[in-house]
């Protein structure tokens, strides 16, 4: 079999002397070690990331509460009370922390005695018209109907009002932390007053990466770890959601796990990992 030669060149070392060209067996000699590289790199970046050789993947995150609401005022005043401290454990409907409402509750007092003096005089009309003691008009007894609604509407009115300067606990949890002190003004709507959280259920957020949330998929169980006092606290939870589009600007997709907290072993807030298979 003929092989094809390397390039030579005339020798300048002698008449007639050749030997192969050294510029291009270097080239060859580079390439060679230019395409072994990029397949060691290639490697080294798959058992890093964990999509070689079956390898599990890891994300890193951090827990959060299912239900974590901070509650403001709708109406601006001054704390009156807050009946509970820092910390407490609170049922779902308690009235956390409350503004003066003096005003407030004596409008509803006057309101219900109007009610009741609306009221008391359309019976009266309505049993005077059925005994055909007097002589009553329907126009009458429609007139006074309706002074006795508009009364019960204006009670309810004058009642929300007072709702309206107390902040109820929305679920079974415990307060986080208060904003405000008793005495401090509430002198913008919607600042932030009260903190209340419910641990017993959490959240694992993660932001990752396409080669992580493209093996996962919502109820897959999964594995999470998080760095507690005494060492390494291992729970399992549930793909929650998977968001619907990845951020542009990162490339990252955020997911959501769910795992059961109820005996407090996780602090929501502290950071851990999850492995994908």
């Amino acid at each position: 079999m003929l092989m094809n030669p390397l390039p030579i060149h005339a020798s300048t070392g002698g008449p007639g002397g050749m030997r192969p060209d050294p510029a291009h067996a270097g080239g060859r000699r580079a390439a060679c070690r230019s395409v072994g590289a990029r397949v060691i790199l290639a490697l080294a970046a798959a058992l890093a990331g964990g999509v070689a050789f079956g390898q599990p993947y890891e994300i890193a995150g951090i827990s959060e509460p299912v239900m974590d609401s901070t509650m403001a005022f709708p109406a601006t005043g001054i704390v009156a009370a807050r009946h509970f401290p820092e910390g407490a454990t609170v049922r779902k409907g308690q009235v956390l922390i409350e503004l003066e409402k003096r005003l407030e509750e004596l409008d509803v007092a006057r309101r219900k005695l109007a009610m009741q003096l609306a009221s008391t005089e359309l019976q009266r009309l309505e049993t005077l018209a059925s005994k055909n003691t007097i002589s009553v008009s329907r126009e009458e007894i429609d007139k006074k109907r309706a002074e006795s609604e508009i009364a019960k509407v204006e009670l309810e009115l004058s009642e929300e009002m007072v709702r309206r300067r107390q902040i109820l606990s929305p679920v079974d949890g415990q307060i986080a932390r208060f904003f405000k002190q008793v005495g401090e003004a509430c002198d913008e709507e919607r600042a932030p007053v009260v903190r209340v959280v419910d641990t017993r259920s959490c959240y694992f957020v993660a932001d990752c990466e396409a080669k992580a949330w493209q093996r996962l998929k919502l109820e897959q169980a999964v594995k999470l770890q998080f760095d507690g006092r005494d060492g390494v606290i291992e729970v399992e939870g549930t793909v929650h959601y998977i968001a619907p589009v990845v951020d542009p600007a990162s490339g990252l997709l955020r997911i959501k796990v769910l795992f059961d907290n109820r005996d407090q072993r996780i602090r929501p807030g502290i950071a851990g990992r999850m492995s994908v298979p």
